[in-house]
């Protein structure tokens, strides 16, 4: 069996680092087909990357589940077996083409909320900056000025 330690270095090797190296060279020659060949694989690779997180909460009891996460970036990246490109070809982009605008406009709303929300937050951290700013002076004011201000 597997532990968690040898498949998270297959995984990072293989499914990262020599994709990422295969990348840059697509990009440096700029060969058309690697490009392509490699941006499929690396949509794909994000959308591993998401069911990993989950799956690794929920089955990674499951016998041979890290065996089968090695297999199958193994399988993804085969030039054999052209798994990220049949995956995408297949399946995601169908579905990416079919919710296209639905994700396009829920990006755009988040934008907006996300750009709304850190205006709120800024304004807030200057009013308790400002409050802050202004009880430490009124504090040290009295804390100084007392044995002054007292009768004699």
């Amino acid at each position: 069996m597997v532990s968690w330690m040898i498949s998270r270095a297959v995984v990072l090797v293989f499914g990262m680092l020599y994709p990422a190296y295969y990348s840059y060279k697509a990009v440096k020659t700029k060969n058309v087909k690697e490009y392509v060949r490699w941006m499929m694989y690396w949509i794909v690779f994000a959308l591993y990357t998401v069911i990993e997180t989950v799956a690794d909460q929920t089955v990674a009891w499951f016998p041979l589940y890290y065996e089968l996460k090695i297999a199958f970036v193994i399988w993804l990246l085969s030039p054999y077996t052209k798994g990220a490109s049949l995956i995408y070809r297949k399946f995601l982009h169908p579905l990416l083409s079919s919710k296209e605008r639905e994700i396009d406009d829920y990006i755009i709303q988040a934008k907006e909320r996300g750009y709304e929300t850190m205006v709120n937050f800024g304004r807030q951290g200057l009013n308790l900056a400002a409050t802050a700013a202004v009880t430490a002076a009124v504090k040290d004011f009295w804390l100084t000025s007392a044995p002054i201000l007292q009768p004699i």
